[in-house]
């Protein structure tokens, strides 16, 4: 994209050299006719000249830089030089954009996937192969014609480039939102697996061991402590009551202040009751006394 837009870029610029080349091209071809006019008559006027010796004025010289503002007839093929110039970087960018375009493998829609540039090579090739040996008018012509087909070529990339952009955010869009769907769905997948018996308790072995420092012994009496209480489920309610999750807290809502997602998220009603634990009976093993002397910690 960077070279397309470097190229494109580049043609534009040139073109207002090309503008001031061409703004002049009525007045060459005016003047090649006129030339081409003048010299007949000076030739018939010389079978009828004056004199020998006398002075005649250069007529030629003199309309030709009339009509030409000073210029040689031979700058109209010195101009088709600045003419090619821009037609080949017109080619060379929408090449460019197009092989990018077709290797990016984007859907543009409704809108053209490529930019033609046949014809505009023909011109190219056929205006720098003639240019020295074409009659000034047909040299016109053809440099006309190659500049039309380059300004269709750069407005043809331009518009190409604008429609590759927006295919190229569509896909941006496209990629971020199923990035941000599977990350979901992964994210809910290891939720629902952490929120299994199991996960709890890997959970609650892990988290016990690393904020508390508690071993296996006083996982064994956790174990048994919850298992009593909810089954290790975090969805537990107890209706009689409204002790509620893992660790039957009451009311449920005291896990609030563990995280927002106590109702849904067995690792936030663990880090709650585990803190519970601490804060009233120093470690599990001491809950669980509690729990088998009095049926309630």
């Amino acid at each position: 994209m960077l070279h397309s837009s470097r190229a494109l870029r580049r043609a534009h610029a040139a073109a207002s050299a090309r503008d001031a080349v061409t703004a002049r091209r009525p007045k060459m071809i005016f003047g090649t006719v006129a030339g081409a006019v003048l010299g007949l008559a000076v030739t018939v006027g010389m079978a009828a000249g004056p004199a020998a010796g006398a002075e005649t004025p250069d007529a030629v010289a003199q309309v030709t830089s009339f009509v030409t503002g000073g210029e040689p007839l031979a700058k109209i093929a010195d101009d088709s030089a600045i003419t090619i110039a821009l037609a080949e970087d017109a080619v060379a960018a929408a090449d460019a954009l197009n092989a990018e375009v077709a290797a990016s493998g984007l859907d543009l829609g409704a809108d053209p996937s490529s930019v033609a540039t046949d014809e505009l090579a023909a011109d190219i090739d056929r205006l720098s192969g003639d240019r020295d040996s074409m009659p000034a008018l047909l040299l016109s012509s053809v440099a006309l014609e190659t500049t039309t087909g380059t300004d269709d070529v750069i407005a043809g990339t331009a518009a190409l480039q604008a429609s590759f952009t927006a295919a190229q955010e569509r896909k941006a869009a496209d990629d971020a939102a199923r990035a941000a769907a599977e990350q979901a769905a992964a994210e809910a997948a290891a939720l629902a697996q952490a929120n299994t018996p199991e996960g709890a308790k890997a959970t609650a072995r892990q988290m016990m061991a690393d904020k508390y420092g508690w071993g296996e012994d006083q996982f064994s009496c956790l174990n048994s402590l919850w298992t009593k209480e909810s089954g290790w489920n975090y969805q537990a309610y107890n209706a009689s009551g409204g002790a509620t999750g893992i660790p039957q807290a009451l009311p449920g809502s005291k896990m609030a202040s563990a995280g927002s997602d106590w109702q849904t998220n067995a690792a936030t009603q663990i880090a709650w009751g585990l803190g519970y634990i601490d804060s009233v009976y120093g470690a599990p093993c001491s809950a669980w006394g509690h729990s088998q002397a009095s049926n309630w910690y």
